[in-house]
């Protein structure tokens, strides 16, 4: 792709998906004003995101430029200048705010959270160990905010609980995948590493993912769950879920994969069929189909 696409990181766009999980298991996806909320809601986040890629690119280039893969990014292989990458940056930020303001939901202050947030951890929050991932799933669970709250459906607090196990297990995955990767030169790139073993991350990861397959097993089965769709069938949809994270956990060990999500689902044949067969599943459980 040109370098200016590259910069925005389109392929990282499919993690705005969390924005339209509470439309689908809120039942709201039959209503045409929330469901169009909903994807501007998914546009903001997009151009908002872009925004703080470029962001985060400008202010950690040097550090970039001793990653393997992160060196061939526009900024730190300097195929895009400073001066481009700003007025890129501004272009979206002004965008994302826009739509935020006029067109997706009630809640614009989950957007400007996000930015606030994501500014926060790029000029620091990131270098302190733990907080770091919980800062990362604090962005996912905006965007499931930004999905509930902005579009007038009460957020589940088993949605919310799932949201968490996930995203903090998909960020220690990603610490897991950074450490082994630049191994003794980990801490010139990113210096939370330092703070982080190996044998540490493991033990994060393996509470994390069984607290994930747990809590979500448990919405399954939730008398609540099962009064509020009307079937006892979602449970169906739990083998999906265990076997994408054992999959991911595969990739992660074995194939030097899980740094990056968006990449595993498009570039894994068995993620990809594993989220499919997922969503598959959930839409015929929601619709009545089983």
């Amino acid at each position: 792709m040109p370098a200016l696409i590259r910069l925005l990181r389109p392929q990282q766009w499919l993690k705005n998906g969390f924005v339209l999980v509470g439309l689908l298991f809120g039942h709201a996806w039959r209503d045409p004003a929330k469901l169009g909320q909903a994807l501007w809601a998914f546009a903001a986040f997009c151009l908002l995101a872009s925004a703080i890629y470029v962001f985060n690119d400008l202010i950690d280039r040097e550090q970039d430029r001793c990653h393997p893969k992160k060196r061939h990014r526009p900024l730190a292989a300097g195929s895009v200048t400073v001066p481009a990458a700003l007025a890129l940056m501004g272009t979206c930020f002004v965008g994302g705010v826009t739509i935020a303001l006029t067109r997706a939901g009630e809640a614009p202050w989950v957007f400007f959270a996000y930015v606030v947030l994501n500014i926060a951890y790029t000029l620091g929050l990131k270098h302190i160990v733990v907080l770091d991932v919980f800062m990362i799933a604090a962005g996912f669970m905006l965007r499931l905010l930004a999905g509930t709250l902005g579009l007038g459906i009460a957020p589940s607090q088993w949605l919310l609980l799932c949201g968490l196990m996930l995203t903090l297990f998909l960020g220690f995955a990603k610490r897991r995948a950074e450490l082994s990767a630049l191994a003794e030169g980990s801490a010139n790139h990113r210096r939370v590493l330092e703070q982080y073993s190996k044998g540490l991350l493991d033990q994060y990861i393996t509470v994390v993912t069984a607290c994930t397959v747990v809590s979500y097993s448990l919405y399954t089965v939730s008398p609540e769950t099962v009064a509020m769709h009307g079937s006892n069938h979602l449970m169906l949809t739990v083998p999906f879920v265990l076997y994408g994270m054992l999959r991911y956990l595969f990739l992660l060990h074995r194939r030097g994969g899980g740094g990056d999500p968006s990449q595993e689902l498009v570039g894994d044949p068995h993620m990809a069929i594993a989220v499919a067969g997922w969503l598959a599943m959930v839409v015929a459980v929601l619709t009545g189909q089983l």
